[in-house]
């Protein structure tokens, strides 16, 4: 019991950084067994985040985010450093459409036109985001990013490395460099909580063949975590191997 202390500070950590990381240790678990395919583990996690998402009653908590605006805006304005300037940008996992809607205000605060897409692998929470946004209504479309081939590239494309089964993660962001961020784009890979003192993330996208470009970061309310998000820059010509 004498580690009893350091275990649920570990635990509080994990929490913070992956709310449902519980879950992520039993559905990675089941497909490192062989219980389920990836098919399995996609149709797995969206039985989890739809209903918990549509659940919400307002688009902070529709997009997987409790708390204000404040809040929402101390954990999410980061990502318009990343942003390399006038854009068409693709928010992968879109959700409600708020963070698009937001991006799109603050990056017009700081001078910069965001035109916005989004796709989510998820029909309710597509149709909830045409919804909410009806004047991107036709830029909002129901896909799984990690096949979807979409009918034009974009300058800035946003995801999570966490919407993939880890095993996954190369081919997806070599997928999305492929077919997905135009050449001479920008693939962000965030906003995700980290250790302050910690790169995992970035170690990891460049354990996978792909150098990072930039970061960014923010204090988190949790001391030893911060808000981060990293990104890496596709060539002009070729896509990066």
């Amino acid at each position: 019991m004498d580690n009893a202390p350091e275990q649920n500070e570990a635990e509080q950590i994990a929490a913070v950084k992956e709310g449902a990381w519980r879950e992520v240790i039993r559905i990675d678990g089941a497909l490192e067994r062989g219980e389920i395919d990836v098919a399995g583990w996609h149709a797995e996690w969206l039985a989890i985040v739809e209903p918990a998402y549509l659940a919400g009653d307002n688009p902070r908590a529709q997009s997987g985010m409790s708390g204000d605006a404040a809040r929402w805006m101390r954990g999410r304005r980061l990502l318009t450093d990343a942003l390399p300037g006038d854009c068409t940008l693709l928010d992968i996992g879109c959700a409600s459409g708020h963070l698009l809607e937001t991006l799109v205000e603050w990056a017009a605060a700081d001078g910069v036109t965001v035109e916005p897409y989004g796709v989510d692998i998820s029909a309710g929470l597509a149709d909830l985001a045409r919804r909410r946004c009806p004047q991107w209504a036709d830029r909002i479309v129901t896909a799984n990013a990690a096949t979807w081939r979409p009918p034009r590239r974009f300058d800035v494309v946003r995801t999570g490395l966490e919407y993939v089964p880890a095993s996954q993660a190369g081919a997806y962001l070599h997928h999305l460099v492929d077919h997905t961020v135009a050449p001479g784009g920008r693939l962000i890979i965030g906003v995700y909580n980290e250790e302050r003192d910690r790169t995992s993330i970035e170690d990891r996208v460049r354990a996978l063949g792909y150098p990072v470009a930039g970061r960014t970061s923010r204090p988190h309310r949790h001391p030893a975590i911060a808000y981060k998000a990293c990104w890496l820059d596709t060539p002009s010509g070729a896509p990066a191997p």
